[in-house]
């Protein structure tokens, strides 16, 4: 981090794209020196990144992967529906996938789509197909890209249940495919390496009636309003479901609904979520849920696990 200057403060990290730029001359996509990261994130809280790189297609990504230093750390965003970025900023380089990654198309019972494919877009096409089983979809506020890194579900289903395929890219820049039994798959966990960039899937589904499949989606829509806080900025599930528990009943238990520290909220409607009011920082966010997951283990002996990632450095 540098220091403050007279005239204010100097941005958080040393800017090091120029030297990128020099390393990289065949690169096509863009990048950012100190971006901002907090409108990334559905909190809207957070330091910078140190660099922001948003690669043009797949193959500019794999070449900036192949020619970056090792010792650079990577990190890549998607929706921002479950981060907490801390005020300290997010050293290294902060990747987001865009426009060239938003493919989407279906062949038969099969789906593929973009890792920036948004998941609702996903059960949309599926629907509209008259492919069944893709429904749940609806309910998971990220993109394909997060649903593969986090075997994201919801209503009983979950992403391993219907994926097909899927290729990514490593630290090498090598592309990379991927079947099921390679993924690792357990409960909100993909066992590939964390460096390895997810830029697309294929899903399968089954034959289904499209009217009906969109009634399965509308319900859902009206069941995640009736008990979520999905107009606020909130960041999704706070914490994992322990064996056998749910976590929301924990923390009920503990006496945690309503709980604030600052601006930050353990929300009334669904008390495993936490909701930014306005101001709260992601320090008022983090200590809130340290809280919760406190006064949960001293009423129940359960420890909760953080399903929300939270990145970056401690300011």
């Amino acid at each position: 981090m540098l220091s403050p200057d007279k005239g204010g403060t100097t941005p958080l990290f040393k800017d090091i794209v120029p030297g990128l730029r020099g390393q990289l001359p065949g690169l096509r996509g863009k990048l950012a020196a100190n971006a901002p990261m907090a409108p990334f994130s559905w909190f809207r809280t957070g330091g910078p990144a140190q660099v922001l790189f948003e690669p043009e297609d797949e193959c500019d990504l794999s070449y900036f992967f192949s020619r970056l230093d090792p010792a650079i750390s990577v990190l890549v965003l998607g929706a921002g529906s479950n981060v907490l970025i801390r005020e300290g900023g997010i050293a290294g380089v902060v990747t987001r996938l865009g426009r060239a990654f938003q493919n989407l198309e279906t062949d038969g019972l099969t789906l593929r789509a973009g890792a920036a494919v948004p998941d609702v877009k996903l059960a949309s096409a599926a629907a509209n197909a008259g492919i069944a089983g893709l429904a749940f979809f609806r309910g998971i506020p990220g993109t394909i890209g997060g649903a593969l890194r986090m075997n994201a579900g919801a209503y009983g289903s979950e992403t391993a249940d219907v994926l097909v395929s899927c290729r990514g890219i490593d630290r090498s820049g090598r592309v990379r495919e991927f079947q099921p039994a390679d993924m690792g798959f357990s409960y909100r966990h993909c066992g590939v390496p964390g460096d390895v960039v997810f830029t697309g899937a294929g899903f399968r589904g089954s034959v289904g009636d499209p009217a009906k499949i969109l009634a399965e989606m509308a319900a859902i829509t009206r069941l995640r309003a009736l008990t979520q806080p999905v107009n606020t900025r909130t960041g999704g599930s706070t914490f994992k479901n322990p064996p056998g528990r749910k976590a929301w009943e924990l923390i009920d238990k503990a006496g945690c609904r309503g709980l604030r520290v600052g601006d930050a909220q353990v929300s009334e409607l669904h008390c495993n979520f936490l909701i930014n009011r306005g101001k709260a920082s992601t320090a008022d966010l983090e200590a809130l849920g340290e809280m919760v997951r406190s006064r949960v283990f001293e009423t129940s002996g359960v420890e909760l696990e953080w399903e929300i990632l939270r990145l970056g450095r401690v300011s």
